[in-house]
């Protein structure tokens, strides 16, 4: 009785002991899951930064078209101002 006995908590033992720890396939999914996770960031963080690239760009022209229309009114009134110092006309 105390061989079996013995056998049966031997046996016990082994198996608990190989029975813990997770699976190859549960080790794989896990990777997998953490990879598309990864993934899932950077691609999120890519269009982010693709979103504020655009929005730089839109600010510089935004400015470009800013100073643009400065000088084109710098440029009229330096015209104007031209044009009334001088007297006469066609005769």
């Amino acid at each position: 009785m105390k061989k079996v006995l013995s056998f049966f908590a031997v046996a016990s033992l082994a198996v608990a002991t190989v029975a813990c720890g997770p699976s190859k396939a549960e080790i794989e999914a896990k990777e997998k899951a953490k990879q598309d996770s990864l993934m899932e960031v950077a691609k999120a963080d890519s269009i982010a930064k693709a979103a504020q690239a655009q929005m730089e760009a839109a600010a510089m022209a935004a400015k470009a078209d800013s100073l643009a229309a400065v000088a084109k009114a710098d440029s009229i009134a330096k015209a104007e101002e031209a044009t009334k110092g001088k007297k006469g006309g066609k005769k």
